[in-house]
């Protein structure tokens, strides 16, 4: 009976997070101009300079390829800007196109 308890109980909580993820995904309310707005002050650039390439949503993050108007290219990941995290979003973490995206902020 204990084995059955487990597997209903794994099968909640799985379907419980699948739940989080595509409430988190469709509630997703960050627009463009928001993204350029918090991408561009970790970048050092102004909002106008930056152009989206590309962006998608999957869970509570937002994957986002910029370039800039000299040229440069960046992807950045921003969490947040959903109904599970009341719209707020935690600061991007961005890195050059092709280098890895560090999530530490006490890294560099």
């Amino acid at each position: 009976m204990s084995m059955v308890k487990n597997l209903l109980l794994s099968s909640v909580v799985s379907v419980a997070l699948v739940g989080c993820a595509s409430i988190a995904g469709s509630t997703n309310n960050l627009t463009d101009e928001r993204i350029k707005s918090d991408t561009s002050g970790v970048l050092g650039y102004q909002p106008g300079d930056l152009e989206i390439v590309n962006r998608r949503t999957e869970g509570t993050n937002t994957y986002v390829n910029l370039k800039t108007n000299d040229g440069k290219e960046f992807a950045c990941v921003i969490n947040g800007g959903n109904l599970l995290t009341l719209g707020m979003t935690n600061p991007p973490s961005c890195a050059k196109k092709g280098e890895p995206i560090s999530t530490n902020p006490l890294q560099r």
